[in-house]
């Protein structure tokens, strides 16, 4: 398998420049023990491993001899994130000397992560320094695979929805069930009201653009039944209930559960995760025309409970019912979904923390160890029953939204959880799926969060 232009290869670069890592809090050490050309050189460019600027060391003969960066965390998939682009250009290998020796599957990671710039719309930009691969077969890794599926995840939410909308997202899971292995079908347009899928019908109608239930089956039978549903709502302006300029500015990320949800999936076939998937993802454009489902009306879903629209805008958990509704008839093992849900779980735990919902206690503690064992961490919210109240509608059965802003990131959850069987091992992921701006290994757009998190209790629960 061909690697990114950010790695190289020991026949391709075998000049490339050893890459000495140090811990900020052994540093003083470190260079004690050095000779006394290498101390004055680091002291004469004031190097301090905690800045995260790496330096380049000379010689005898002038030239660099090696390159030198601190390390606080050799567990951390980013340590090694902030480097392609603070590194001259040309090749690295980690240093057989270096005192930090991060796993190379880490390595690979968080280099490939930290390297990646989205450049669909751009002439290419800086050309990242280039880290050597040791291991021949580092293309068939699982931190190879974390990377591509990362990778998935941010192109797709980095892509304009003049050129990921429905039929593109659909044409994307078409792609991975063909490189895998599964099988892929869609329901699409008016044939969701003639398959019983109602709400995401209503959500879609008024673009131009089909909306689609896109499913995705792979695996065998025999094997246990995992379910992924993502929301797939490709731009959102908040229908009838429309969203102010700054609130619609990047809405194309409203797929990012979508995003995330075809990552995962990319994930559990690449690594062949013995499990029977059925991925789902409800593809609609949440437009404004004449046939917009409107505030007011009492939708119907394919669980069959009524739903009265509060709030056009919280159309997200309208196209995920029916979804779940479907997932749920197979009855799997495993239930999960993710979505870019509410402002409200931002406003709670800002932009980095994903909030964790789960009806299970043990399936939420092992989502939480996955997240801090993979550095990719969640924060586990409550589904407060009690304020179901919030939901309650003088027409139908719920409603989608309230007048209350209080809760909304909880209420929104227990409105998915109306739609899962009692008994049903469930959890539910309410993520931001964007940077906002620059940081190490994070670059502004387009985010997978979580996304290593729901990989590792997916091989802790399914894993031979």
């Amino acid at each position: 398998m061909s690697l990114p232009a950010c790695f190289a290869s020991p026949d391709t670069a075998p000049a490339a420049l050893p890459l000495v890592l140090v811990d900020p809090g052994a540093f003083e050490a470190w260079r004690g023990a050095q000779p006394a050309a290498v101390a004055a050189w680091l002291e004469a460019h004031a190097f301090s491993p905690k800045s995260g600027a790496p330096l380049l060391v000379p010689g005898a003969d002038g030239r660099p001899a090696f390159a030198l960066a601190g390390v606080s965390d050799a567990h951390d998939p980013l340590a090694l994130s902030h480097l392609p682009s603070l590194l001259p250009a040309g090749s690295y290998r980690l240093s057989a000397e270096s005192p930090v020796k991060p796993e190379a599957g880490q390595a690979l990671l968080g280099w490939g992560l930290g390297a990646y710039r989205f450049e669909r719309y751009l002439k290419p930009g800086r050309t990242p320094a280039r880290l050597v691969l040791e291991s021949a077969d580092a293309g068939e890794s699982e931190a190879f695979a974390l990377l591509k599926a990362a990778t998935l995840v941010r192109d797709l939410v980095n892509t304009p929805t003049e050129h990921m909308g429905p039929a593109e997202l659909e044409a994307v899971a078409v792609r991975l069930a063909q490189a895998y292995g599964g099988q892929c079908r869609s329901v699409v347009g008016d044939a969701l009201i003639d398959q019983n899928f109602p709400a995401i019908h209503a959500v879609g109608r008024a673009s131009h653009r089909a909306p689609r239930l896109i499913e995705l089956n792979w695996g065998d039978d025999a094997h246990p039944r995992l379910a992924i549903v993502g929301k797939g709502v490709c731009f959102d302006t908040g229908g009838l209930d429309i969203k102010p300029a700054d609130g619609m500015r990047n809405m194309k990320k409203d797929m990012g559960g979508a995003a995330h949800a075809l990552g995962l999936a990319q994930l559990v076939m690449a690594l062949k995760l013995p499990v029977r998937l059925q991925l789902l993802v409800p593809a609609v454009e949440n437009a404004i025309g004449p046939n917009a489902f409107r505030p007011g009306e009492v939708l119907a879903t394919r669980q069959g409970l009524s739903v009265e629209v509060d709030n056009t805008d919280a159309e997200g958990r309208l196209v995920l019912c029916d979804a779940l509704t479907y997932a749920a008839e197979a009855r799997p093992a495993l239930l999960m979904d993710f979505a870019t849900l509410t402002g409200a779980a931002r406003i709670a735990l800002g932009p980095d923390l994903p909030a964790l919902y789960a009806n299970d206690e043990r399936l939420a503690a092992d989502y939480l160890a996955a997240g801090e064992s993979a550095r990719d961490p969640l924060w586990r919210m409550p589904l407060w029953r009690p304020y179901l109240s919030y939901l309650k509608s003088n027409v139908a059965d719920l409603a989608n939204s309230g007048a209350s802003r209080m809760a909304g990131s909880i209420t929104a959850a227990l409105y998915l959880e109306r739609f899962v069987p009692e008994g049903q091992a469930w959890s539910h992921v309410d993520v931001y799926a964007w940077n906002d701006s620059d940081r190490p290994g994070k670059p502004a757009g387009g985010e997978a969060q979580g996304l290593r998190a729901a990989w590792g209790l997916l091989k802790a629960r399914f894993g031979r």
